[in-house]
């Protein structure tokens, strides 16, 4: 059973930086599509960035292009969502989530992923 516990969420202005974290524990296949999604209120949740855990092949939202790198560090445990320029937009609760890699990238549809953390609050303000 793969568990997902994210950190790193918090309030900062318009223009301002944020860095998340997901721990991952329980992996039994060797490679994982891990990703960041996000969900505002009374708004589906959508999509951010995805990683695979082998090749480090990346998939971003067009939203968010140019402004958020997704990475994992070497032992393939901890996802990272490094922010910038985020925007009032961004405003919304931030999960990480984990299914088993197949082939290709990894997409960002929400239905796909089977694995979830509980979230973590970012919020910016203008």
């Amino acid at each position: 059973q793969v568990q997902l516990v994210e950190s790193g969420g918090g309030s900062v202005q318009a223009g301002g930086s944020l860095r998340l974290s997901c721990a991952a524990s329980g992996y039994t296949y060797n490679v994982y599509c891990v990703g960041w999604f996000r969900q505002a209120p009374g708004q589906e949740r959508e999509g951010v960035a995805a990683i695979t855990t082998g090749g480090g092949t990346t998939t971003y939202a067009d939203s968010v292009k140019g402004r958020f790198t997704i990475s994992r560090d070497n032992a393939k445990t901890t996802l990272f969502l490094e922010m910038n320029s985020l925007k009032p937009e961004d405003t919304a609760m931030y999960y990480c989530a984990a299914r088993r890699w197949y082939a290709g990238g990894c997409s960002l549809d929400r239905r796909a992923y089977n694995y979830w953390g509980q979230g973590t609050q970012v919020t910016v303000s203008s």
